[in-house]
């Protein structure tokens, strides 16, 4: 079976929740005898290609990103292209860029669209774009929601009519490789061991403002691993707060990100708005057995890490009760050790490699053969 897979960024020039997932999808049903392809945009001047483990990986030019939505002319073109290798197309959403290319380009393969996120920020774009959507999703074979939390929560989703399926995000540990011991005695130097750790691009919707101030509330050390457009002002912030014990570490990579999750003491994902639909990173922190700290905010964050059991839930944008869940973590060892051994459980029992690739084959036949 062939699969084509169609996001705004892959890999390697983003490495996001999205493409981490996409990778993984990729990965875990490319054990089954799955083939893929990402068809993707890039800052690129021409199209290239590029053969990784998982898939074979299009990148098209970007050209413009009006509301942060990545467009490029070239996709047309590629998409049809790429659509007549494909027995079914898989589609990320949101991205009204590829409603567009989809209902333009003709295509008539099986779609699937794993649907990652409500769009929260341009609700007056999203009136001016809702009759595309509402026409490129009759054109949708499946969609899949990542969380039953989040489907339950979603107005659109649930007023979206069709199949809806439930197909967590997952992780196959295999494709974790440990940190070599230069790097782990690297991170323990700079870092040393039971800080707070915070993985991922650094975007308004992840709640750092709040983390900051709670670190000013508990004086605990706090990493930041990641770059992006909340960096200059978080940095700032920290200044201001008199914040020396929070380390802002830029960009790591896989090795880094691998020594820093062996070392901390927990990992905080404080994101507050609905734009955090799951949370790669606390997969990745229950591979590592570390207990988790979220922030209830009705999505699939709270079907990860389940408040007392694998970790502490608190409100959103709450500084003081994120600070005392902090220090209730970093008093009583025992505890958090429990909840971080109870990580690893839920991940393996939930939300493995196999069972979301077992998942996605199935759909991807029963699409196939439709």
């Amino acid at each position: 079976m062939k699969v084509l897979q169609f996001y705004r960024t892959y890999m390697p020039q983003s490495e996001g929740g999205v493409e981490q997932a996409i990778r993984q999808i990729c990965l875990a049903t490319g054990q089954l005898g799955v083939q893929h392809r990402v068809l993707t945009l890039a800052h690129v001047d021409t199209v290239e290609q590029i053969q990784r483990p998982e898939a074979l990986v299009i990148r098209a030019p970007l050209q413009w990103e009006p509301a942060s939505c990545s467009m490029g002319w070239q996709l047309f073109q590629l998409y049809r292209e790429h659509a007549k290798w494909a027995d079914v197309i898989h589609i990320h959403y949101p991205w009204p860029f590829a409603d567009l290319v989809h209902v333009l380009s003709g295509v008539h393969k099986p779609v699937v669209v794993t649907y990652h996120s409500d769009i929260i920020r341009q609700r007056t774009l999203e009136r001016l774009y809702s009759p595309l959507r509402a026409r490129f999703f009759k054109r949708v074979g499946a969609t899949v929601a990542t969380s039953p939390n989040y489907m339950q929560s979603s107005l659109f989703l649930n007023a979206l009519p069709g199949k809806k399926e439930m197909i967590p995000l997952g992780l196959d540990p295999q494709s974790y490789a440990a940190p070599d011991t230069d790097t782990l005695a690297d991170v323990e130097r700079q870092f040393g061991h039971d800080y707070f750790l915070f993985v991922g691009v650094l975007r308004y919707y992840k709640g750092l403002h709040t983390l900051l101030e709670a670190a000013s509330r508990n004086r605990l050390k706090v990493v930041i691993a990641g770059s992006g457009p909340e960096e200059a002002a978080l940095k700032a912030q920290a200044l201001e707060l008199g914040l020396s014990d929070v380390h802002f570490t830029g960009f790591v990579t896989d090795d880094v990100k691998a020594a820093l999750l062996a070392n901390c003491r927990a990992v905080v994902f404080p994101s507050c708005v609905r734009s955090e639909a799951f949370g790669v990173t606390l997969l990745e922190g229950q591979l590592y057995s570390k207990p988790l700290i979220t922030c209830e905010i009705g999505t699939g964050t709270s079907f990860v890490n389940l408040a007392d059991k694998t970790g502490l839930v608190v409100p959103p944008e709450d500084p003081m009760a994120l600070a005392l869940a902090m220090r209730r973590l970093d008093v009583d060892t025992q505890f958090a050790q429990e909840l971080g051994n109870a990580g690893r459980q839920r991940l393996e029992k939930h939300f493995s490699g196999t069972q979301v690739g077992q998942s996605y084959y199935q759909l991807y036949q029963k699409l196939a053969e439709a």
